[in-house]
Order: structure tokens, then C-alpha cells, then sequence
């Protein structure tokens, strides 16, 4: 007679199965709900550092073979990694900060601040401090960077928050524009660029000219958006995001690589097949060479292609009369591309 199956283990054996996937899903996770942070232990900022040796794990590093994490809090109770990437073959000025990537990480998930911020700056991940320079200037362009709270713990000791104001003070003048500040920068296809050349170019197309109407580049007016096929048909997005001191600047490229490493789940960049660019033809700064230079490097089998565009001025100011003040004389104030 044929034994009946237990059906008690079977569940025991589903249940064992289902705790291995998620273990193996957190392992990449990048963003974390209040309640998923605190399964963590991050149950208050004091405690981000719960989270520091995961985002360490995830960091790329194979030039300089130091590893940098950093957890942030977002005014939304929600918990973001950041993670120091290198790119083999390329000049170190190519690299994300883990700052940077963090900060892009909140600017792709559509968070409006950055609340409190813990960096490692041991290689143990047990002693926590100030970000350098050129991540501080990152920092203090954002909205709510006088309110930013930056943990500092040496090793074994508690740790204590300090005002990013008093590390950076006076950096931006009055009346200047804020990262994350939401945006919309107007921009249509140029000319055949419109036109559809395959399937996955127009997709791509599609998300590379929304990526660059989020493009934050008041300084030079030049935004730009990029966005990304893996071998597997996910796509990734990101857009360029302007520093007024010009080197902290973050590229299209590097924006949209962040979203490969936050959400692919481990894969290298060699599995990026396409990719597109959409930026203003005749652009103070233009991002084509450097970001051929970048996908030839990282990714040689990746078919890259450059579309611009241009501002739809019907679109701008309908986007004028809804958003911001115009005074009588049909002129307008407060306008930052």
C-alpha cells in the first residue's frame, strides 16, 4: 500500500523553501520599509548601523578594494543603502560615493529628503563619520540639508548625531535650486528622433526622455536621461543630477547604474545589452562621449544609441501656468530648468 504523504513536513519543507528565497532576495535589497528596517534592528536612527555591514556586502569595488556603505532615513520612515561602486578599466573619477549613490537611490524612488545619514569610514564597519568633501557638497544641495542629521560613533562607543550645517555651512547662495525638488523639464524628441526604430529602442526611448525630464541641471541647462536593457528585457533608468561646484555632478550613466545595482540582483554590467541617451543637441554639457566611453568599457556588448531633444515650449508653459506664479504682464519668477 503507498504511503500517504505527510503533509505537515511538506509544509515544513515549503515554508524552509519560501525563508531561503526571501533570504535570498534581502541579500540585494536596497530599500527598506519602517517595518522591514526594523526587522533589522533599526528600529531608531541611533541603530542604522544595523544595516551597515548588508550595504558593505553590496559595494563594487575591484580597483580600490575598499568597500563603503552608507545608510540613510528618509523623512517617509523608509531606509536606504548606498554602496561605493568602481568600473574596471575606467579613470577613478568615474566612480559612484556611496553617498552619491545613496542620494540617487532616494532621487529614482521619488523621496523628498534625506533625514539622518550613517557612513562607515572603517573598513570593519564598526566606526562612522563625516563623508568627504565632495560628498558633503552633494549633501548640502539638498532641500532639507541644514536639518540633516550625520552620525559619528568611533569603535566601540555610542554614537551621536551632528548637523551637516555645522560641518559645510554657507555652501549655496540664497534663492539656489535643491536636489530632489521635484521637477519636469518639458523636453520632446527632436526631429526623427521621434520615429520608431525597434520595439525595445522606442521603449528605451520612452524612459530615457522621462529620466531626463527629471534631470536636475539649473546651472547649465543641459539635462539629460539615460536608460538601460539587461539580456533578461528589465530596464533601468537614471538621469543626470548638476552640482554648482561641477565635479560632485553625477552623470546620466552613473544615475541609471545605480538603479542596475539596486535592482538587478546581483548581475554584472556586462549583461546590459542597450542602452539610450536622450539629451539637448548642441548641450552646454553633453554626456555622449562620456557615456560611450563608460558602456564600452563595462558592458562591450551593449548597443548604445543618442537621441535629443529639445524644450516643448507649449508643454513649458502649461507646466508655468500650473506650477508657479505669473504676474500680469505674462512674464513668470522662480523658473529653474
Amino acid at each position: 500500500m503507498a504511503q500517504r504523504p505527510n503533509l505537515l513536513s511538506h509544509l515544513q519543507d515549503l515554508v524552509t523553501k519560501f525563508k531561503n528565497m526571501t533570504m535570498a532576495q534581502d541579500r540585494f535589497k536596497f530599500v527598506f520599509t519602517a517595518n522591514e528596517a526594523a526587522l533589522e534592528g533599526v528600529t531608531d536612527p541611533i541603530r542604522l548601523p544595523n544595516l551597515i555591514r548588508k550595504a558593505m556586502c553590496l559595494a563594487r569595488a575591484p580597483i580600490s578594494k575598499y568597500k563603503v556603505g552608507a545608510v540613510g532615513r528618509a523623512s517617509s520612515g523608509r531606509v536606504y543603502l548606498g554602496v561605493n561602486v568602481d568600473f574596471p578599466g575606467l579613470p577613478l573619477h568615474h566612480s559612484i560615493h556611496a553617498e552619491q549613490f545613496l542620494v540617487t537611490n532616494l532621487a529614482l524612488n521619488y523621496e523628498k529628503d534625506l533625514c539622518k545619514l550613517a557612513v562607515a569610514i572603517s573598513t570593519d564597519g564598526l566606526e562612522f563619520g563625516t563623508p568627504c568633501g565632495n560628498c558633503l557638497q552633494f549633501l548640502m544641495e539638498m532641500s532639507n540639508a541644514l536639518d540633516m542629521k550625520i552620525l559619528s560613533k568611533p569603535k566601540h562607543e555610542a554614537g551621536s548625531f551632528s548637523s551637516l550645517r555645522l560641518l559645510l555651512p554657507n555652501v549655496l547662495p540664497k534663492g539656489s535650486p535643491f536636489l530632489l525638488e521635484k521637477r519636469y523639464n518639458c523636453l520632446t524628441l527632436s526631429g526623427s528622433a521621434g520615429e520608431i526604430c525597434s520595439l525595445d529602442c522606442s521603449h528605451l526611448k520612452r524612459r530615457a526622455l522621462a529620466a531626463a525630464n527629471n534631470s536636475f541641471s539649473t546651472y547649465t541647462e543641459s539635462p539629460s536621461g539615460v536608460a538601460l536593457l539587461d539580456n533578461d528585457g528589465n530596464w533601468y533608468r537614471g538621469w543626470y543630477i548638476e552640482s554648482v561646484a561641477s565635479n560632485p555632478s553625477l552623470g546620466p550613466v552613473q544615475a541609471a547604474l545605480v538603479d542596475f545595482v539596486a535592482r538587478s540582483r546581483g548581475k554584472m554590467f556586462n549583461k546590459i545589452v542597450q542602452a539610450v541617451l536622450v539629451e539637448k543637441n548642441n548641450a552646454s554639457v553633453s554626456q555622449e562621449r562620456t557615456a560611450k566611453i563608460i558602456l564600452d568599457t563595462i558592458a562591450p556588448n551593449c548597443d548604445f544609441k543618442v537621441f535629443h531633444c529639445s524644450v516643448d515650449c507649449a508643454k513649458r508653459l502649461k507646466y508655468l501656468r500650473e506650477t508657479l506664479v505669473i504676474d500680469t504682464l505674462g512674464d513668470y519668477t522662480g523658473l529653474h530648468y
